[in-house]
């Protein structure tokens, strides 16, 4: 996998890009608040925002700092605003507080004075504006600046010089500051044209990648990027080298349209006809229309999952006791119960609301999926099934549906068999029922189904595979099966992620080519080392012959810089050609290892001796294996065949080739490691040495023959053998040392790119030099 993790020391293509760039932007505001930022036309930034309670505030931010980018896209940090006078024209629609009126459209600046004390500051804009309430020209000149009311009188002078950030507030006209429900529900729009601005640094510069198009999809969620324009997602997407798809979550919390729940003293989800508040409605179509341009289609991701707070008491899935189906989120969401007409109607709603969106922007068809739908039975310790709410009980219609499981059990009551089928076909149905809104919309809709392995294949409980996995869900019900298995990625657990692939594959029949696999995800960036893992995901469906790969998600991939190299359409240049150099000539070769020691030399003849590297670096000379002119022959075609230096090969040291002594090879001679947990990989390995000052040789290219592997003493099948010399068990071993024998190459390549040989010097006896050196392979 041609991948790394960039950092802001790799961003070496640099380009300029003017100061408060509408595009860089972003916006942050308290729930239940919604508003979301585009920028309509260059120069132009727009704020739509739906308030329902009386202290929302939303605030479109610039920060001295990028923090939001790619590291090869960030913009430089630059805190000092002196010299500088930004103009815009601001336009207010809608339920918005006018420009003069109290707790208007304000500036807070967020830095540090002259003292280096931290201040903020509340530059009113009305006082620098020109024009009516809701129409004015603003200037702000940063040298002569003051927060305050009224000016001159309540006149607080902003120092510029040290700013972190600064951001325009926006409020409707219910807000009081108080933290109540409104009475009703405010939508307003803010509108920053023109924006302009001039003197010192009015430029500054910008991480410029042009990664080229490769063959990876991307995925991102409405809820980790709200906060961001569609211009910005679509151009990080575009210069990291992503293109053809983009996979948007629509999540579970910011999209939906709220109403006042008096009784409760909260707000739920508003079942109007339009299921979408207009802020998302906004961001979505601006994405789209946008992305069209690109050629990009958006797959519309639509889950069962809902923000618990805003979710109707009767749509969530319960437990035996009553309690909802809560996940690890802080705070949760919920499950809604696909038994409950009212939810699986709204959820058909804004299905058939975000694939309009898609047809009305893109002669292309549009694209849905269907997100990881489930019964929810939690994760980890302690997990429940959450198969009780009143509606999913009631389709028994009076039938004994057995002891409520209070844990997960491995073997049901034939009660709970039938209660377990009846649920596994309500689940199915309501899938088939939510596609079937997608292509009452548009009929020619891709469709996509989005399956979960780790949460529905566990060994300890085989019925989950007939709840979550019905029947319905089988081919050809959907276009595309796209399948992610992220737990058994990131923990490393390869004979858990063979095993579902296989188990998904066989239940529900959707070949190779009508699949997308989806690979991801580093929830926290502590944990970027994860990233490796992703990559051979990524490998290994590519190997499958899978249709498309994609990468879950973007904020992560952001946050943490991965970057995916590999040129989409060309074949990539291979670094290794897995075939043998000549054995007879091998056999005559002379060489052998050679390290990297500092040898410091005191005044009193003392040495101080630093070793550079943790094994040998075998070095070779071919030459001396040379025999014949048919030998010096072989030697020419085989080195143009590797082009120099360019590709790899095996070479057969004559001395060193076998697992064991004398080159004797049996299962007892290496020790690889211990099983336990969910280790299912054991590189070969050859130590030269006892103890702790033995050397640990990685052997990357065994003969693949020859291997044969022991568990505490015992010959054993059950695995595989994967490059690069990777014993990989088909399932985890509990435990046992495991052992290994095999014979093996030395992965080398010419030491240069020219092969000055002479015939006639060879008749002469002069013996040509064709210098080796090892490859290190990880």
């Amino acid at each position: 996998m041609p991948a790394y993790l960039a950092g802001p020391a790799d961003s070496v293509r640099q380009d300029w890009v003017k100061r408060f760039e509408p595009s860089l932007w972003t916006v942050n505001f308290p729930r239940p608040m919604m508003a979301a930022l585009t920028v309509p036309t260059p120069g132009s930034l727009r704020l739509d925002f739906v308030s329902y309670k009386a202290n929302d505030l939303a605030g479109i931010i610039w920060e001295s700092e990028d923090t939001r980018s790619h590291p090869l896209l960030a913009y430089e940090t630059k805190r000092d605003y002196r010299d500088l006078i930004l103009r815009f024209r601001i336009r207010l629609e809608g339920s918005v507080r006018s420009l003069p009126a109290v707790n208007g459209p304000v500036l807070t600046i967020e830095g540090r004075d002259e003292s280096g004390a931290a201040r903020v500051w509340y530059v009113r804009l009305w006082n620098y504006a020109e024009g009516i309430a809701t129409d004015a020209e603003v200037t702000l000149d940063f040298d002569a600046l003051d927060g305050g009311f009224s000016l001159p009188g309540d006149g607080d002078p902003v120092w510029a010089g040290d700013i972190d950030r600064m951001f325009i507030s926006a409020v409707s006209n219910g807000y009081t500051g108080q933290d109540v429900i409104s009475d009703v529900t405010y939508e307003g729009t803010i509108h920053l044209e023109d924006i302009r601005v001039e003197g010192r640094d009015a430029a500054i510069r910008r991480g410029d990648a042009c990664v080229p198009p490769h063959g990876l999809r991307m995925a991102t969620g409405y809820d980790d990027q709200y906060n961001l324009t569609p211009t910005r997602v679509l151009a990080t997407m575009r210069a990291l080298g992503y293109r053809e798809r983009l996979t948007l979550y629509v999540g579970m919390s910011h999209f939906m349209r709220l109403k006042a729940a008096p009784l409760e003293q909260r707000l739920v989800v508003d079942e109007a006809d339009d299921p979408l508040c207009g802020p998302a409605r906004a961001w979505f179509t601006d994405l789209a229309a946008k992305a069209a341009v690109d050629g990009i289609t958006v797959t519309w991701s639509l889950s069962y999952e809902l923000f618990n707070d805003y979710c109707p008491g009767a749509w969530k899935q319960r437990a035996h006791d009553g309690s909802p189906a809560l996940t690890g989120w802080v705070p949760p969401s919920t499950l809604l119960s696909p038994a409950n007409t009212d939810a699986m109607d709204w959820l058909q709603r804004t299905a058939g609301a975000l694939v309009s969106i898609g047809a009305a922007v893109s002669g292309d068809p549009p694209s849905f999926q269907v997100g990881e739908p489930w019964w929810w039975t939690g994760f980890g310790d302690g997990r429940v099934p959450c198969l009780y709410d009143d509606e999913a009980v009631a389709l028994a219609d009076g039938a004994d549906i057995g002891a409520q499981m209070t844990d997960l059990p491995g073997a049901l009551s034939a009660e709970q068999e039938g209660y377990v089928d009846l649920l596994g076909g309500v689940l199915g149905q309501s899938v088939l029922d939510l596609r079937d809104a997608a292509l009452a919309v548009d009929a020619g809709c891709e469709t996509a189904l989005l399956f979960y392995a780790p949460q529905v294949l566990d060994d300890e409980a085989p019925w989950l595979t007939r709840l979550n996995m019905p029947a319905a869900f089988a081919a050809p019900a959907f276009d595309m099966l796209q399948l992610e298995d992220y737990d058994f990625v990131i923990e490393g657990r390869w004979g858990d992620h063979r095993r579902a692939v296989a188990a998904v594959e066989g239940e529900l029949g959707y070949p190779a080519g009508a699949q997308h696999y989806f690979s991801g995800f580093v929830l926290n960036a502590a944990d970027a080392h994860i990233w490796v893992n992703i990559s051979e995901a990524l490998d290994e469906s590519a190997a499958r012959g899978v249709a498309d790969r994609t990468v879950w998600a973007l904020p992560q991939v952001m946050r943490d810089g991965w970057t995916y190299f590999e040129q989409a359409g060309d074949e990539a240049v291979q670094a290794f050609h897995d075939v043998s150099f000549p054995l007879a000539l091998s056999h005559g070769a002379g060489g052998g290892p050679e390290f990297s020691t500092a040898v410091v030399e005191t005044v009193s003849g003392a040495e101080r001796r630093t070793s550079s590297w943790a094994q040998g670096r075998l070095r070779y000379d071919a030459g001396l294996g040379v025999r014949s002119e048919g030998d010096l022959a072989e030697i020419v075609r085989f080195f143009r065949a590797r082009k120099g230096r360019a590709h790899g090969f095996r070479f057969r040291d004559p001395l060193d080739h076998a697992s064991g002594a004398g080159g004797e090879v049996s299962a007892f001679d290496q020790v690889l490691g211990e099983g336990g947990g969910a280790r299912t990989d054991f590189p070969l390995v050859k130590r030269y040495g006892d103890g702790d000052e033995a050397e640990v040789r990685r052997i990357t290219r065994p003969e693949t023959d020859s291997v044969t592997v022991a568990v505490d003493g015992t010959v054993v099948g059950g695995w595989s053998l994967v490059v690069p010399g990777v014993v990989r068990f088909d399932s985890a071993l509990p435990s046992g040392l495991v052992t290994a024998g095999f014979r093996f190459d030395v992965p080398v390549r010419f030491a240069e790119d020219e092969l000055p040989v002479s015939l006639s010097a060879f008749r002469a006896g002069d013996v040509p030099s064709v210098p080796l050196v090892e490859v290190r392979e990880d």
